[in-house]
């Protein structure tokens, strides 16, 4: 029965690319993966929000990573993909170069975001996951997600 409740700890988690840089999201945050669309521009959106799209009716704010990430901010192609997440029961798209691999990691796996890192990036990044030779960041969704705009 040992073995049932390692097993019960394990997560997945969804490797994704920007630049250089890889990247992971729990898959449980995660409801489809997509090609990219063109979206409809908000005004006076955050930079690094491109615009919305029409998800089957709903209405969903697509979020360039790298710009909220501060790792540069390529103009969105056909190559990009959107991961469509569930972030607090709103549905949230992030722009990623592309989705590499579905993981299977153990907590033990998740290293603690390093003391040095700045705010921002604790404020984004929940751990250092350290597979192979390749070293993910594991992403906060809370953190990356718009901030609410006080009522006027």
């Amino acid at each position: 029965m040992q073995a049932s409740a390692t097993e019960a700890d394990l997560r997945e988690v969804v490797a994704f690319r920007i630049g250089s840089q890889e990247f992971c999201i729990d898959i449980r945050a995660v409801r489809e993966i997509r090609g990219w669309t063109p979206t409809t521009i908000l005004p006076h959106a955050p930079a690094y929000v491109i615009g919305v799209i029409n998800l089957r009716g709903l209405v969903v704010p697509i979020i360039n990573l790298a710009a909220r990430l501060a790792v540069g901010a390529p103009e969105p192609d056909a190559r990009h993909v959107v991961i469509i997440t569930v972030v607090d029961d709103q549905l949230i798209g992030l722009l990623v170069d592309a989705v590499s691999d579905i993981l299977t990691v153990s907590p033990s796996a998740v290293q603690p975001t390093p003391q040095v890192a700045s705010e921002a990036t604790q404020a984004f990044v929940r751990g250092v996951i350290m597979i192979d030779a390749r070293m993910l960041r594991l992403l906060d969704l809370a953190g990356v997600r718009p901030s609410p705009r006080p009522s006027t």
